[in-house]
């Protein structure tokens, strides 16, 4: 008995240490652990900053991003103040030992190859319950030197769909670009450069959207 209580000791500690630094509320203490361990591994490994996304106290609103590796939805996370709930493809959703995970964060699965408007009427009624949806419109990673690759206007109809406000999300600094699993855990020094669109049409949300993620920090500084 004693010996099994001597080995949940740094198993509480992990997660007393997790509470202690989490900032949005997923739910419950069995996730918002992982949020305080999140914010941290940003921090000390990623350089991140004390910094927040402008979002909303209260209220639906979409954040967007570009997509250069694993650890962009960690970073994403660690600089919002509420919970994100991600659209992810079906085939990542349904990745073994990760569902649960998964299923706690509220992710949204993607069916790519059958009917995505169903998770898009989730995500619609996710964002009138006063929800944050986040998403990377390249569907995939899209490094800056790989071919062009339009962005999908889901998220721009959703925006219109719901009129909540976009959040723009351009990742820079990431070392291991491109790797899944490495990335995370690879120290490099990460800024984020935010921009909150204008909702008008469309068409224009689209344009500012690709402008505002896939323009390079030092190019937007200068522009």
């Amino acid at each position: 008995m004693t010996t099994v209580v001597w080995w949940a000791v740094p198993f509480i500690i992990i997660w007393v240490i997790g509470l202690l630094a989490a900032r949005a509320d997923w739910g419950g203490a069995h996730v918002n652990w992982l949020d305080g361990w999140t914010r941290i591994l940003c921090r000390c490994l990623h350089g991140l900053k004390q910094q927040s996304l402008p979002l909303p106290e209260t209220g639906g609103a979409i954040v967007i991003a570009n997509h250069v590796s694993g650890v962009d939805p960690l970073l994403l996370i660690a600089a919002s103040q509420r919970p994100l709930r991600f659209l992810i493809a079906r085939e990542q959703y349904q990745r073994f030992g990760l569902q649960w995970l998964f299923r706690a964060a509220g992710c949204i699965p993607v069916d790519r190859s059958g009917r995505p408007e169903q998770s898009l009427r989730e995500a619609l009624a996710a964002l009138r319950h006063g929800e944050i949806i986040a998403l990377f419109p390249h569907g995939k990673i899209h490094l800056d030197h790989d071919p062009p690759r339009p962005i999908k206007a889901g998220f721009a109809r959703l925006a219109a769909w719901a009129q909540v406000p976009v959040t723009a999300v351009r990742i820079d600094g990431v070392k291991a670009q491109g790797s899944v699993l490495l990335a995370p855990w690879v120290p490099d020094n990460v800024q984020l450069t935010h921009t909150v669109l204008s909702t008008a049409d469309e068409a224009t949300l689209l344009t500012a959207a690709k402008m505002a993620i896939e323009v390079p920090r030092h190019q937007s500084e200068h522009t």
